[in-house]
């Protein structure tokens, strides 16, 4: 049974920072792809941050490149989205993913969400 479980939202001013956490359960975090998505008020969601199973760089959306990190701790297994320069427009509730089959990027396992806010 895979369990994803974010925290680390909270409210923050804008260009500080935040670490979203995201410990997983019934995975290994480093054998699988592993995302951070994000959706606002009256939008769709959108893939932020993911980093793959096979190792190489991760992948950031344009709007948070050089502000956002992706990284993963085989010995908590969880992963972290660290968050700096935050922004009016990264206000969303930011969730967690990873993939059902190894290799497919295919992300169908969800975490909760988590909420954070930038005033």
């Amino acid at each position: 049974h895979v369990q994803l479980v974010e925290s680390g939202g909270d409210l923050v001013q804008p260009g500080g920072s935040l670490r979203l956490s995201c410990a997983a359960a019934g995975i290994t975090v480093t054998d699988k792809c592993m995302g951070w998505f994000r959706q606002a008020p009256g939008k769709e969601r959108e893939e932020v941050a993911t980093v793959y199973s096979g190792g190489g760089s991760p992948n950031y959306d344009y709007s948070v490149k050089g502000r956002l990190t992706i990284s993963r701790d085989n010995a908590k297994n969880t992963v972290y989205l660290q968050m700096n320069s935050l922004k009016s427009e990264d206000t969303a509730l930011y969730y967690c993913a990873t993939e059902v089959v190894a290799g497919y990027v295919d992300f169908g396992y969800w975490g909760q969400g988590t909420q954070v806010t930038v005033s």
